[in-house]
């Protein structure tokens, strides 16, 4: 591991509660400047061009309070273990070889 690397590593681990804590301190403040500019958003995209209307203010808070959580998850409890995935499978238009 190079020694930028290594600084890099060390200082984020002494520093990730500090961050977690700034987050949970100032998470009303982020919402208030999300809602703002989700609103912003909300109001350029011409409602006509879609069959549907859907309210950007609340839906945008929802996700950003989730993607909160997963930065103070990770923040707190480290990265999650890796996640086995299933191996690829041929496509099922493609015949196996005998």
């Amino acid at each position: 591991m190079g020694i930028r690397r290594l600084v890099r590593e060390t200082a984020f681990q002494m520093a990730r509660r500090d961050l977690a804590a700034f987050l949970d301190e100032h998470e009303a403040d982020l919402l208030a400047v999300f809602r703002e500019e989700i609103q912003r958003l909300d109001d350029e995209i011409p409602e006509e061009a879609f069959f549907i209307d859907i309210k950007m203010v609340p839906l945008g808070e929802m996700i950003l309070k989730a993607a909160l959580r997963a930065m103070r998850r990770f923040l707190l409890d480290g990265a999650p273990a890796k996640i086995d995935q299933a191996p690829e499978t041929a496509p099922a238009s493609a015949s196996p070889k005998a």
